[in-house]
């Protein structure tokens, strides 16, 4: 599949889906708290989504079974909503969900902590955020796709956090993974020329410890190998002849 130059239709298109999915997301921080099921978050995620006329992305995506990946402290990504996992105080989690509006989808993650969480585990989601907002700055029209892959790595690292090399950004559009690969890492070269009009998918995820990551018997949930807490932070945006522009994002609301 080669990388898409979305026409303006689109971008309006794909500017509502972020707008919902930016609400969505608004309402499920506020059901965060100890006590609370992932099985509850799934269940008012797909209810919002629905609510706005809109499909979830995740569910049925390649066998996925919800409509929101609900990740706990050493989950990485890919989290499996279920009744039995209940939050508690000082956990943390990650929420990563889509929607598709009128056929295009809009993808974002957030971390949010569960009660009174640990210094570092809150320097921990700080910084996968603004790693996020460090790689933004370099995602503009004539820039490399890698140089926002460094900014991500470099800002990461510089903070004593690691980051993982397995599961990366993507392009985004019609469907929920298009072309390119956008690693959160600077791989070997400088990656394709940004043009105006790309839609991606950027997803630092960080982790407290090490960077290597296993996958759980169930096929989805991925951890961090030596246990320790990893952060998921993702906005959808639009590379344009200027600034980069957030499509999933509202400063008002998150």
């Amino acid at each position: 599949m080669a990388v898409t130059i979305k026409s303006e239709h689109e971008i309006e298109l794909m500017r509502e889906a972020g707008r919902i999915l930016a609400i969505v997301h608004d309402e499920l921080a506020k059901i965060i708290r100890p006590g609370v099921s992932t099985f509850e978050i799934n269940r008012k995620c797909e209810e919002i989504i629905r609510s706005y006329d809109c499909i979830p992305s995740f569910i049925n995506y390649q066998g996925f079974p919800a409509s929101v990946c609900t990740s706990i402290n050493e989950q990485v990504v890919h989290g499996i909503p279920d009744k039995k996992n209940i939050l508690k105080d000082g956990d943390i989690i990650s929420l990563d969900t889509g929607v598709i509006y009128k056929g295009y989808q809009s993808d974002a993650a957030r971390t949010h902590a569960v009660g009174e969480i640990s210094p570092e585990d809150q320097k921990l989601i700080d910084v996968t955020k603004q790693s996020f907002f460090e790689g933004m700055k370099m995602a503009k029209a004539g820039n490399h796709l890698y140089d926002i892959s460094k900014a991500i790595q470099d800002y990461a690292e510089s903070n004593g956090f690691s980051v993982v090399r397995e599961m990366v950004g993507h392009g985004i559009g019609k469907e929920m993974h298009e072309e390119p690969q956008i690693p959160n890492f600077k791989p070997i070269g400088r990656g394709m020329k940004l043009r105006a009009g790309m839609t991606f998918a950027v997803e630092p995820m960080i982790n407290r410890g090490k960077k290597e990551i296993w996958i759980l018997d169930d096929g989805w949930t991925c951890v961090t190998r030596d246990g320790m807490n990893s952060a998921h932070y993702e906005n959808t945006l639009l590379i344009t002849e200027g600034e980069p522009e957030l499509l999933s994002y509202n400063k008002d609301l998150v």
